[in-house]
């Protein structure tokens, strides 16, 4: 449950420090008292907000994800192993018709990869040297074109897009139950909207609150797009080697030392029961693999 609520605190972590950047400044009070120009400055104001937010969070993707997991970048390959790996990632994005990523190994017990960036051609691949130690070849293989999907079906481009999208929604609805509410408990005498200390508390906990509905939403595509990345890690690799890869990720039991920013990106993530299930970026292996069988 920890690593589910980190995983939705993050989502939000972005929206709720630009919201009181917006209060500290005054601009989200500004915006209030003039009744934020109507529903359409309410929805100019919170998809600045709301996209900018998350934009903000692609562009620095790839940085967060180096410097959170300490990857190297193989800028000269120094054995065989990164020649290959190299080689590999090479030979998938050129099937691809994308830009070749950088390519790194970050140091990590248990079999993960993940990928990142903000353009199909700047992007960033990496595996991790407990996947490369208990993997054989065909299977690296596999979850190289699996990450590789990721980048070639615009999958962080199109998370951010939606991720945005239920930020700005989140922003708009908090605030106009907030002043709903903030009205309510006034009597409706209180003509100074979006200005109380009761209004900003409303407001940031109906953020909290209809973000974690949103989160569903963004988890629900991310569980999506890992059938796609499954199918482009068959295409470029082989059937036979994706499933045999996923099989081998079973031995993982949903463990991930990969940093919650980045932990979506990865090649598997952290499982749950019941209610919890929602909040999954990943779709349990066994259906993963299921749908691999099937040819779905």
């Amino acid at each position: 449950m920890r690593r589910i609520a980190l995983f939705i605190g993050t989502n939000l972590a972005v929206l709720l420090l630009l919201s009181i950047v917006a209060r500290v400044f005054g601009i989200d009070q500004m915006m209030a008292s003039r009744g934020y120009g109507g529903m359409t400055g309410l929805l100019l104001f919170a998809a600045v907000f709301g996209m900018g937010g998350a934009f903000i969070s692609l562009a620095m993707s790839k940085w967060m994800a180096k410097r959170s997991t300490g990857a190297r970048v193989i800028e000269n390959p120094q054995n065989e192993t990164e020649r290959w790996l190299v080689d590999t990632v090479r030979r998938h994005a050129q099937a691809a018709g994308i830009g070749m990523p950088e390519v790194a190994i970050y140091e990590a017990p248990e079999m993960n990869a993940f990928a990142t960036g903000m353009t199909k051609d700047k992007s960033l691949v990496a595996v991790s040297s407990g996947l490369l130690q208990q993997m054989n070849r065909e299977q690296v293989a596999a979850v190289l074109g699996h990450e590789i999907g990721h980048v070639a079906n615009g999958d962080m481009v199109t998370l951010t897009l939606i991720q945005g999208v239920v930020n700005t929604l989140v922003i708009v609805a908090a605030r106009i139950v907030g002043n709903l509410v903030d009205s309510w408990l006034s009597g409706g005498r209180n003509d100074n909207r979006g200005g109380g200390l009761g209004y900003f508390v409303v407001v940031m906990v109906l953020q909290v609150v209809f973000g974690l509905f949103a989160s569903m939403i963004v988890a629900a595509f991310s569980r999506w797009r890992e059938f796609r990345a499954d199918a482009a890690g068959a295409q470029f690799a082989g059937r036979g080697a994706m499933v045999s890869a996923l099989q081998r990720l079973q031995a993982n039991h949903g463990q991930s030392t990969l940093p919650n920013t980045i932990a979506a990106f990865g090649i598997s993530g952290p499982l749950a029961d019941g209610f919890k299930r929602l909040f999954m970026s990943h779709p349990p292996l066994e259906e993963r693999i299921a749908a691999l069988q099937s040819g779905a």
